[in-house]
């Protein structure tokens, strides 16, 4: 998303602590972001596929300009769902995905997945989706989805799960991998700007708690860490203190120690991307 974003997703990367990370290709740093993971092919980096733009004074446009529905009365993407869920037109949407994907490919990622930024793709404001959209290109470059089989964990109704029900038969039946769970924390800070703001300590309980309560399957579990400096402080409009707090959890011995008291078993998408060639 920014330049912290970089650094401190690079740092863990290259340091073991995380398995995977996505860029998003319409963002101004970007090409920072190209440039390591083609320095890097080792690395587990996939696209996160954009369509809203939420922050106030930091904002990306889509790659295909700005003459289509996918922008709001400024020429940026929608800061909600919502919008483009209500607006944007199904192939425009198609476009832009496939500008997204294409340009990290041609920039020289290998790219190893496809997940989605805010949700935006899945229906979940309006019930209207853009799922169909995404399975094309998935299928197309032998790419896994992040698409949840389930709400377990996930905070929300029992309404969504037929919908997930349906997203993930028409997954499998063109042979896309998708994970069982996909689980995170609050992305706010809690009670940020109060006396009972959360700390790090508080993070991190919350975090090896979750940690603890990983079932059997497949079940990506993501963060969103960046270095808490003056450039994250411009970029967003809350919560930057948390950011840093994710970075520093990745790399914490104590995470570590409960990832293997628990017996989980770390996977990244390149995994799930070989299983899905049928590499393995």
């Amino acid at each position: 998303m920014c330049r912290a974003a970089n650094r401190a997703v690079l740092e863990l990367l290259l340091a073991g602590h995380v398995d995977s990370a996505t860029i998003m290709v319409p963002c101004p740093w970007a090409p920072d972001a190209f440039a390591s993971a083609a320095a890097h092919p080792d690395l587990d980096v996939g696209v996160h596929l954009v369509l809203t733009s939420e922050w106030t004074r930091y904002r990306w446009r889509p790659l295909t300009g700005v003459g289509t529905s996918l922008v709001d009365a400024a020429g940026y993407f929608p800061a909600d769902v919502a919008a483009v869920e209500r607006h944007a037109r199904d192939e425009d949407v198609a476009a832009e995905l496939a500008a997204q994907l294409e340009t990290a490919l041609a920039a020289g990622v290998d790219v190893t997945h496809l997940d989605n930024h805010m949700g935006s793709v899945y229906g979940l404001e309006t019930g209207r989706d853009f799922l169909p959209q995404v399975f094309e290109l998935a299928a197309r470059h032998g790419l896994p989805f992040r698409l949840p089989r389930t709400i377990d964990g996930m905070g929300l109704p029992d309404s969504v799960q037929p919908v997930l029900d349906a997203a993930t038969v028409a997954a499998d039946a063109l042979g896309i991998v998708v994970p069982d769970r996909l689980w995170t924390h609050p992305f706010t800070l809690a009670d940020e700007g109060t006396a009972a703001e959360e700390d790090y300590a508080d993070v991190k309980a919350g975090f090896c708690d979750l940690l603890r309560s990983v079932r059997p399957g497949v079940t990506e579990v993501y963060l969103h860490p960046m270095l808490d400096d003056d450039e994250l402080a411009d970029v967003a409009d809350h919560s930057v203190a948390k950011r840093g707090f994710e970075h520093r959890l990745l790399a914490d011995p104590d995470v570590a120690a409960v990832i293997a008291a628990e017996g989980l078993v770390r996977v990244g998408w390149r995994d799930l991307r070989a299983v899905q060639r049928g590499e393995r």
